[in-house]
């Protein structure tokens, strides 16, 4: 089944997300084991966390889903997204809170299973306290915006 998928690789360039899309895809039916997923850096968050596109490309009006891979001890600052955010956490604990800047104490604790869906432009943190997988989907266009400029990591 695995060499009925068609593999594609691009740059995805959009406000600065950067991430190779790898996706397959054969006539809209779509398989993927997590030994196949491709993991690439993230421009628009702080150094450490990966990303694998599984449906994309986030750049477009079409439904899209990825999973990001955090390290433990990991901090993103508050910012929002163009477009609904629907996260469901795959393992470890992620730690989510709502407001314009990141607060540890006001966070909750989202283990594996978890699920946190935010309103586009809704300001929004979180934290990692050992290595933390989620899934996020919606429809795009995608991007990530900082509460504060000075957080942004492709401005450092």
């Amino acid at each position: 089944m695995r060499n009925t998928f068609a593999a594609l690789s691009a740059t995805l360039v959009l406000a600065g997300l950067a991430a190779p899309p790898v996706w397959a895809q054969s006539g809209g039916h779509m398989m993927m084991m997590p030994d196949e997923m491709k993991w690439a850096d993230i421009p628009s968050l702080p150094a450490g966390a990966k990303i694998s596109v599984l449906e994309g490309p986030l750049s477009e009006a079409v439904p899209f889903t990825f999973r990001l891979k955090f390290p433990a001890n990991y901090q993103i600052a508050a910012h929002w997204h163009p477009a609904i955010e629907h996260v469901t956490v795959i393992s470890g604990t992620f730690n989510m809170g709502a407001g314009d800047k990141l607060d540890t104490t006001k966070t909750m604790a989202l283990s594996a299973g978890a699920v946190a869906i935010m309103q586009p432009k809704t300001a929004h943190f979180a934290w990692t306290r050992d290595e933390t997988i989620v899934q996020v989907h919606g429809v795009g266009p995608w991007g990530v915006t900082y509460v504060n400029p000075a957080d942004d990591p492709r401005k450092k």
